[in-house]
């Protein structure tokens, strides 16, 4: 059974949902209501290729609590979304010391059926509502599963560098690892450093190529507790973002808070 602060995440998650559908229709380009929306996020959808979204959930102690949780079951919603919009896998795994110390939360196909674009579109919050329920199911257990030890946040890049290279050139990989950046297993103390610093000492990684990828590093400084100092967050920002652009990505974005799209 799903713990009450899962339940309690996908029904803010809905909430949200609920707000921005209630706004779409003001532009009598697109239909009114959901529908909209999601020709609104069809309109963006790169072209002719699907999406291979690959989430990293951060199951480090660090990175938990409720409010941590909501926020990231919201992003996991709206990239859901996003995927059975424009066509593609999606892959949602939780992680902590590297790819041998991961548990999978849900895996599946998200192309929606459909002779037109506004058929598959209306298949699209249906198949989502599903999604989320078996990540809710999984969510506990799979975080309870991933053994200790560390975060392996480079790590984990490396993973899904190899999740792209099965997926093939027809896909586009969209990478989110939902993490508060405290890569204990790097050697260094990021957030200690200076941004400067932090941004040289991502030249020492060993990293993997990752082309034509949209990259996002998401809940940089959001950890159970105190929060962590604004210089301590900008080096989390500036040592990932300068890791992301020597992967060569397509984009990349290190955050603190982020709502799931650009």
């Amino acid at each position: 059974m799903a713990s009450n602060t899962v339940q309690r995440a996908l029904l803010a998650g809905t909430l949200a949902a609920a707000a921005v559908v209630s706004l779409a229709g003001c532009d009598g380009s697109t239909a009114p209501g959901e529908l909209g929306v999601n020709q609104q996020i069809l309109a963006s959808c790169p072209d002719g290729v699907r999406l291979n979204t690959v989430v990293h959930e951060d199951a480090s102690g660090s990175g938990s609590s409720e409010e941590i949780t909501a926020q990231r079951l919201s992003i996991i919603e709206t990239l859901a979304r996003r995927t059975a919009v424009c066509g593609g896998t999606f892959t949602v795994s939780a992680y902590s010391a590297g790819s041998a110390a991961t548990a999978p939360i849900y895996s599946g196909e998200l192309t929606m059926p459909g002779a037109t674009d506004n058929a598959r579109l209306r298949r699209v919050p249906d198949a989502v509502d599903q999604v989320m329920r078996e990540i809710t199911r999984n969510w506990n257990d799979a975080l309870a599963s991933v053994p200790g030890g560390g975060t392996d946040v480079a790590g984990m890049w490396r993973l899904a560098a190899e999740q792209q290279a099965q997926a093939g050139d027809g896909y586009q990989l969209v990478y989110v690892n939902l993490t508060d950046g405290l890569d204990n297993l790097s050697g260094q103390n990021i957030a200690a450093l200076s941004p400067a610093d932090a941004a040289a000492a991502a030249a020492d990684m060993a990293l993997p190529e990752l082309p034509g990828a949209e990259v996002t590093i998401a809940g940089l400084g959001r950890v159970n507790g105190d929060p962590l100092s604004s210089s301590s967050v900008d080096a989390l920002v500036a040592f990932y973002e300068a890791a992301c652009e020597r992967t060569g990505a397509e984009s990349c974005l290190a955050v603190t808070d982020w709502r799931g799209s650009r």
